[in-house]
């Protein structure tokens, strides 16, 4: 018996079959083929359509049913891991209407700033922990002020995993953990925020039916196995937002516990059980997926949006053929790069620079001396030092990590990445070969409550290596020093243009 997760990203679709027994991976899929394309109609805008991740799902359930010899009959669950943030609005058919605005579009980001300075920073940060920014909330708001004829057909907004659990089951649902991803719920009253979707002018009755992380959230519907070729009535067991199900997928649940994922963006995901929130404009704080209302657990973000997409486009640009390449470029340059520097903030507003649009930076390049290895040094360091960055406001907000585990993704394979925030932090991390699908699906076990056995099948079936802190930082710090400085005056300037 398997189940199946799927993770609904920005550029592929993922699913994952998995031996239910011992949550052994048995296959993987992406679709497309080619990476999806986004629609940008305007500087800082992206959008997909809803649709299109719809039929890259059932093109990937077909395959791996096919490909793998399996039965629908099989298939004990389905698990869903989507990107967050986005927004989906459909009428009282269910028919999208509009595309999808997406992650990183951060066309609402001035909405968001002004209920902040509005509602009070005190208030969102004690009852949302977040700043209203660019999330959910605020880009509904702008629907509604820049395409009222579209709001006013809204039956139901959800965030992309919400869709696809739809187009499944014919079910429209969601959940607390999806809602806080949002700014919907209130965490002081452990309900939805009404105060702040009536300042938004934001009807309660768009919001979906909720329900628990873990549970029964619908079988397959006729239409649904028709279209995904799995069987009618298999039942959806599990869903969450791409970097809740990440630390999901890296036994991530407890307090000091941290998630480090190093996708298209970069993430620092850290576990607390406090509600106290000190750096609410620039790190965000959602219901974990073991948040329940009576069981406090945060998982504290801090997200670098230039980070993988940085690195693949240096990649194309420098026309080299590998990520691999790349780093055996790096590896040929010392610590600090001769003095070259990267700041990677070139994929809109970053929240941890208070949601500026930075752009991307390369520094002090001679060229009689450096080269493209040292573009691709420069770059990883960057990017790692990204991370290093987002952490320290995390342990400026209480955060102390006990453990760092990451997945075996294209940047953390790179030594050079890994032993920089490793040394950088001070604190060992723990490589897995695992990715969100095998998480989501492995996840639909967990209705049954058994996080003991989750965790021993990730160790038993994901663990690769661990790095561990140099014992001579100098280098490391004083490169990040210099790397930090450089950014402290970029943001300075960008302050004093703006003025």
């Amino acid at each position: 018996m398997y189940t199946i997760g799927f993770d609904i990203g920005s550029s592929s679709i993922k699913a994952a079959l998995v031996e239910k027994a011992t949550g052994k991976s048995i296959a993987v899929v992406s679709e497309p083929s080619v990476e999806m394309g986004m629609i940008a109609l305007q500087n800082g805008w992206a959008e997909q359509h809803p649709d299109d991740w719809w039929q890259h799902v059932c093109n990937a359930s077909k395959r791996l049913l096919k490909e793998n010899g399996v039965s629908p009959d099989s298939i004990t669950g389905i698990g869903i891991s989507y990107q967050m943030h986005g927004l989906v609005v459909v009428d009282d058919k269910g028919i999208p209407l509009r595309n999808s605005i997406i992650w990183c579009d951060s066309r609402a980001v001035t909405i968001g700033q002004k209920a902040f300075d509005e509602l009070g920073h005190n208030k969102c940060s004690e009852h949302l922990l977040n700043s209203p920014a660019n999330f959910t909330a605020s880009k509904l708001k702008w629907v509604k002020d820049n395409e009222p004829e579209i709001y006013a057909r809204i039956y139901k907004f959800m965030l992309p995993g919400d869709y696809i659990a739809y187009k499944l089951s014919g079910k429209i649902c969601s959940t607390i953990s999806g809602l806080s991803e949002g700014i919907f719920w209130d965490f002081k009253t452990k309900s939805i925020a009404n105060w702040f979707i009536e300042y938004y002018g934001i009807e309660e009755n768009l919001i979906p039916d909720l329900v628990d992380t873990f549970s029964d959230q619908g079988g397959i519907s006729e239409q649904g196995a028709k279209d995904s070729g799995l069987a009618i009535g298999t039942p959806i067991f599990y869903r969450a937002g791409d970097q809740p199900n990440n630390a999901l997928s890296l036994n991530v649940f407890n307090p000091g516990e941290v998630a480090a994922t190093g996708g298209t963006s970069g993430v620092m995901y850290a576990i607390t059980d406090s509600l106290s929130v000190k750096e609410s404009a620039r790190v965000n704080n959602f219901a974990h997926v073991n948040y329940t209302t009576n069981n406090t657990r945060i998982g504290k973000m801090a997200c670098i949006n230039g980070a993988g997409i940085m690195y693949r486009w240096l990649m194309n640009n420098l026309k080299v053929s590998s990520y691999e390449e790349m780093n055996e470029l790096a590896e040929s340059v010392p610590i600090g790069s001769d003095g070259v520097t990267v700041h990677p903030f070139g994929n809109g507003a970053e929240r941890v620079l208070n949601n500026k649009t930075l752009g991307t930076r390369m520094a002090n390049i001679n060229l009689n001396n450096h080269t493209k290895a040292h573009l691709c040094r420069a770059a990883l360091e960057g990017i790692a030092f990204s991370f290093v960055y987002g952490m320290e406001i995390m342990k400026s907000d209480g955060i102390v990590p006990k453990v760092i585990r990451a997945g075996n993704d294209n940047l953390f394979r790179s030594e050079i990445f890994s032993n920089t925030i490793s040394t950088l932090i001070g604190q060992e991390i723990e490589i897995y070969n695992t990715t969100g699908a095998i998480g989501a699906a492995r996840a639909c076990e967990l209705h049954h409550g058994d996080f003991d056995a989750f965790g021993k099948h990730i160790m038993n079936n994901d663990y690769v290596m661990g790095f561990k802190p140099s014992k001579n930082s100098s280098s490391y710090t004083l490169a990040y020093n210099k790397w930090k400085k450089e950014l402290e005056l970029m943001l300075e300037h960008l302050v004093n243009t703006d003025e």
